[in-house]
């Protein structure tokens, strides 16, 4: 009887134990080849996780391939008139997605996003949502804050996959400076950090003197390179002009898709909920990971 007692008291200390020794973080990833474009299989014990430079235990590891999957176009309604030439192969894009894909359709203007498709899984009608910008009058202030009011309206779903699909100039008009602790650019990485989703931009040069003004144009692809570098993301430009074309971008956009993978592991217990630093790399193969610069835990029991 006391020997079975003290077992008790053993398998509660462990299971007391384990909940102190951390909480579950879980995070979108991508997988990427360090050289050519073969990317290798990678087993979740190939992995190395930091928090804080604190080596922490990955407990899950799955792809998320044909994972169900929320994704928005969100597009800057203060676009260059370039953006009209890219809406037919926009339109192609979104028609091709698989099947697992939700599509949403928004336009960033004066600091809000405004829907023109909410999710949908019929593609055609999500295609079919995306206009010309309105140019001179879609006058976004901010696309942070765009991004910010569009993660306060994104439905409740039970989805591992939800992105962003930026196009924009990246272009601040708010003042608040041209450095890295920008508020408004890092209001909008800490609001898609604490919603798990994953940020990708495409830069399209925006109308008016602030469109062709070297200095400004150079800080809005810093800032769009610091958001989706941030959110594990990536940004994609061609110098300062409109690319000839998004296909290239739209085919590496989809291309990652396919090597996503939900990484969880067990964070540091926090007496408060807050951002942590963390970095994922990879043992052994012949890849890089591109993920989160922070990840949101919450308070420990």
């Amino acid at each position: 009887m006391i020997r079975n007692f003290g077992l008790v008291l053993l398998l509660a200390a462990s299971a007391l134990f384990g909940q102190q020794n951390g909480t579950p973080v879980s995070m979108v990833v991508t997988a990427e080849a360090r050289r050519g474009k073969t990317v290798p299989a990678i087993e979740q014990q190939d992995l190395i996780v930091k928090e804080a430079k604190e080596r922490r235990p990955v407990t899950g590891w799955k792809s998320l391939a044909d994972a169900p999957t929320q994704l928005l176009l969100l597009i800057d309604d203060s676009a260059r008139a370039s953006f009209g030439t890219e809406i037919a192969g926009l339109k192609q894009f979104v028609q091709s997605l698989p099947p697992n894909f939700r599509v949403a359709v928004g336009y960033m203007r004066n600091g809000m996003t405004q829907f023109t498709q909410q999710f949908t899984d019929d593609h055609a009608a999500a295609a079919n949502a995306i206009r010309l910008a309105e140019g001179p009058g879609g006058a976004d202030v901010s696309p942070y804050d765009s991004l910010t009011d569009a993660v306060k309206k994104w439905p409740l779903a039970d989805v591992e996959r939800k992105e962003v699909l930026m196009i924009s100039s990246g272009i601040e008009g708010l003042g608040g400076g041209f450095y890295e602790d920008n508020p408004y650019v890092q209001a909008g990485i800490q609001s898609a950090l604490k919603a798990g989703i994953v940020v990708y931009a495409i830069y399209s040069p925006s109308v008016g003197h602030a469109g062709h003004s070297f200095w400004q144009t150079s800080w809005g692809q810093n800032f769009l390179s610091l958001l989706t570098d941030q959110t594990g993301g990536e940004s994609y430009y061609i110098g300062m002009g409109a690319p000839v074309s998004f296909q290239p971008f739209l085919d590496e956009f989809k291309a990652a898709q396919q090597h996503q993978y939900l990484l969880t592991f067990e964070a540091k217990p926090e007496n408060k909920a807050g951002f942590q630093p963390v970095s994922v790399m990879v043992e052994g193969k012949d890849a890089s990971i591109a993920a989160p610069q922070r990840v949101w835990v919450k308070a420990g029991m």
